[in-house]
């Protein structure tokens, strides 16, 4: 266990140096195409993503349809991560299939991607903190989810708040999300792969490859996230 946690511990100091580190030159390159590609996205298809943004954030704050089964606080660490594992695996395989069929079916097909790319990241977040111990139905918990989320999906300034409020977290944290900010980082990240995803022959495969690295973003951070707090809990409780 102790070569498991030196490991771990490892993993935490890369992944904390990557968010940390400044924006390069590609990063910065990479923000201006994103605007000059912006201006091509079709209208409807940022709107769509508006419109998903708000369902999802109403389904994380206040749905009952995603609580997943009731935390188990017996597992340990390493358990927590194998369990974790084994689940994304399921969802990442959704979520390649659903990106292929989307991509396939053009621009109605990139529409409809959205919202069920959507529900599949709200199902494993849900799920993931269950299985690192946390009570899904706490608004708390909902909030912090929603904070692995911005750290998952947003630019370099965003996410390292977002990074800086996980990291600092404890149960009586307030923390303000600014819902409208939320919703364009998201887009804004989303733009490049989504556009591509709607042009024919092409868009199959990689509305595939986009949703599996969206999803292997969402459980780097996400897996990142509980272990980070679980060790900071550690002194506390005994849940290594």
């Amino acid at each position: 266990m102790n070569e498991y946690f030196t490991e771990i511990a490892r993993e935490l100091e890369a992944w904390s140096a990557k968010i940390e580190k400044g924006e390069g030159v590609l990063s910065r390159f990479s923000k201006g195409a994103q605007a000059q590609m912006r201006k091509l996205m079709p209208q409807k298809i940022q709107d769509a993503i508006t419109a998903a943004m708000k369902q999802f954030i109403s389904a994380v704050m206040y749905g009952s349809g995603y609580v997943s089964d009731f935390p188990d606080s017996s597992l340990s660490l390493a358990e927590s991560d194998y369990v974790a594992s084994k689940r994304f695996s399921a969802y990442k395989k959704a979520a390649l299939g659903e990106g292929a069929a989307a991509g396939a079916g053009g621009f109605v097909g990139g529409l409809a991607d959205l919202p069920a790319l959507l529900g599949i990241k709200i199902k494993f977040l849900f799920d993931c903190a269950s299985v690192y111990g946390y009570d899904t139905s706490d608004p708390r918990e909902r909030v912090f989810m929603l904070l692995i989320f911005q750290l998952a999906f947003s630019g370099h300034d965003h996410r390292l708040k977002a990074y800086r409020a996980i990291k600092d977290w404890d149960m009586d944290s307030q923390v303000n999300i600014d819902w409208e900010k939320l919703q364009v980082e998201y887009r804004d990240y989303l733009d490049i792969a989504k556009l591509v995803q709607l042009v024919p022959v092409i868009g199959a495969p990689v509305g595939a490859i986009a949703n599996w690295t969206l999803m292997e973003q969402l459980k780097e951070n996400a897996v990142n996230s509980y272990r980070m707090r679980r060790l900071k809990e550690s002194g506390k409780k005994n849940r290594i």
